[in-house]
């Protein structure tokens, strides 16, 4: 027994060493393997494999989906209005032996990337493309980050800027430009509204003329609405034909007695 007690410390150390090197990767994730210095040409995982210590090292890599926020941003827009823009990014990790490789943190460079295309992109278009044509821009910047980090093995599947604030002055200056468009849009409608009812009443002018009646008919029609109201006064108008039919009968009475003058 005391020349076999130095095996078993062997085989005891060899279990520890091989227990130690047994690795489980879940489904989302993989292993990018160093052996003596060089990575392997195909990540380990899922599942159980192993990892012979020190010769091997594994990085531990996750292929889901990562929400970046990017913090707020001092955008100068090309009209020379100056705004805080913040944004959401969704990448994800395609290779993930290149983003162990070619870049030293692949999370941290793809924040500082975001952060810079950002105030780039954001800086080239105008205040009112930047508030009316978010998914434009959302689009756009999508794409100029999914073309720089393609080599680093991540993958940009969207970008949503979330929100833009303004200066108080802007705020105000929007609002004044809300009414005034408002304004301007209630003043042609109602303009509209005239000219319609101008179409109508030159109509109703045509048709009455043909009808001479229906013009008795509608104040008929006139003297019962006020009447429903209960109104003290009543307005009697009356026709202008009626008028002119009683200045010439004046006319003519005026001019007969100028004439019995005369003669007498």
């Amino acid at each position: 027994m005391e020349y076999m007690s130095p095996l078993y410390i062997v085989l005891f150390i060899l279990a520890i060493y091989l227990l130690s090197s047994i690795k489980i990767l879940a489904e989302y994730e993989r292993g990018v393997i160093f052996r003596l210095g060089r990575v392997l040409p195909q990540p380990k995982g899922p599942g159980i494999f192993l990892v012979f210590a020190p010769i091997d090292r594994m990085v531990r890599m996750s292929l889901r989906v990562e929400a970046l926020e990017v913090p707020p941003q001092d955008v100068v827009t090309r009209d020379n209005v100056t705004v805080k823009v913040n944004a959401v990014i969704y990448f994800r990790v395609l290779d993930p032996i290149r983003a162990v490789v070619e870049v030293s943190n692949y999370l941290y460079a793809t924040s500082q990337l975001a952060q810079t295309t950002l105030r780039s992109v954001l800086g080239e278009v105008e205040l009112d493309e930047l508030l009316s044509q978010r998914e434009r821009l959302n689009l756009r910047l999508q794409s100029v980050l999914d073309q720089h980090t393609g080599p680093w093995g991540v993958k940009v599947a969207m970008v949503e800027v979330k929100q833009v604030d303004l200066p108080e002055q802007m705020i105000r200056a929007i609002a004044r430009q809300a009414e005034a468009e408002r304004e301007r849009r209630a003043k042609i409608i109602h303009a509209e509204g005239e000219y319609a009812a101008a179409e109508k009443l030159s109509l109703a002018a045509e048709l009455i003329q043909k009808q001479p009646a229906a013009i008795q008919l509608r104040y008929l029609q006139t003297l019962v609405e006020m009447g429903t109201e209960q109104n003290t006064t009543v307005v009697f108008p009356l026709p202008i034909d009626i008028v002119t039919s009683l200045a010439k009968v004046l006319d003519r009475a005026a001019g007969g007695q100028q004439q019995q003058e005369q003669k007498g």
